[in-house]
């Protein structure tokens, strides 16, 4: 039966949503080359051309989980979803893991807030941790830039750019709001009356209070993020890059680790890394 804990001894049961894709691929890859965590379902759109082969055949290896369209058949046999696909999806696969009592680690991004309402009601029954980046290096950056905006909450404009590949949907990065997020808390701003996200023609000075957002979208950029404090005379630059998914896909194989302590609950990479 789905959502049982698991021991020491007994591989944490895992199934990946958006099985066929760039980051499915790589959660699946991550979960072979781990002991504590197994491939139990793999899930994808019923369009998909990757429905009824075995996950792990890009990889030369049969792991007997097939891909499938069938939510309840993807899950029968997990502990835990991992799922990067697009909210709507995220949202038909959290209300069916709080119904089997899955537990569920989500890096879906472009959530709208009734969206993110709907995710904490339903993380009421089971446990998700939900983040927009799931990479250890980017979350410890959030807690930098925290402190950063502490100390520079006077004197110092701030303006965050991100890359991404030509195939990403949504902008500015669910991650680089994070961080307008987390340096805006840190000085008493709400983002929303304070971001901007698009500047042409006469625009007037630059309100001080501002946190300016620039997305540039082309080729195979995994994610690139810089947040910049220009202030007279000097200026700060905080950059994160990302090479490779693998970093997305270690991130969420710690996130599973850490819900096996945990029932019910929306948490995050913070939570995950002892950050807060």
């Amino acid at each position: 039966m789905p959502g049982n804990t698991s021991t020491a001894s007994t591989p944490v049961r895992v199934a990946v949503a958006g099985a066929s894709g760039r980051m499915g691929r790589m959660l699946i890859e991550a979960l072979r080359a781990t002991d504590d965590c197994v491939l139990a379902g793999a899930l994808d759109v019923a369009a998909s051309p990757g429905i009824g082969s075995d996950a792990t055949a890009f990889l030369g290896h049969a792991s007997g989980v097939a891909i499938t369209s069938d939510l309840r058949v993807g899950l029968q046999n997990a502990d835990v979803l991992i799922d990067f696909t697009r909210p709507e999806g995220t949202l038909a696969h959290l209300a069916a893991c709080a119904e089997l009592g899955v537990k569920m680690v989500i890096g879906t991004t472009g959530f709208s807030d009734e969206q993110k309402v709907e995710i904490a009601a339903l993380a009421q029954r089971t446990a998700v941790v939900m983040a927009p980046n799931m990479s250890v290096g980017v979350n410890v950056t959030l807690k930098l830039l925290e402190m950063a905006a502490k100390a520079m909450a006077i004197g110092y404009d701030i303006e965050i750019i991100e890359a991404h590949h030509r195939h990403k949907v949504d902008a500015p990065s669910g991650t680089a709001l994070k961080m307008g997020e987390v340096i805006a808390e840190a000085m008493g701003r709400d983002l929303k009356e304070c971001a901007v996200y698009a500047r042409e023609g006469i625009t007037g000075e630059r309100d001080p209070s501002s946190i300016g957002f620039a997305a540039i979208r082309g080729g195979d950029i995994v994610g690139d993020h810089t947040v910049l404090f220009a202030g007279i005379g000097e200026r700060i630059e905080i950059t994160h890059k990302s090479s490779s998914r693998t970093t997305y896909a270690q991130g969420s194989l710690r996130a599973v680790r850490y819900l096996a302590a945990h029932k019910t609950g929306l948490h995050d990479m913070f939570d995950v890394l002892n950050l807060k």
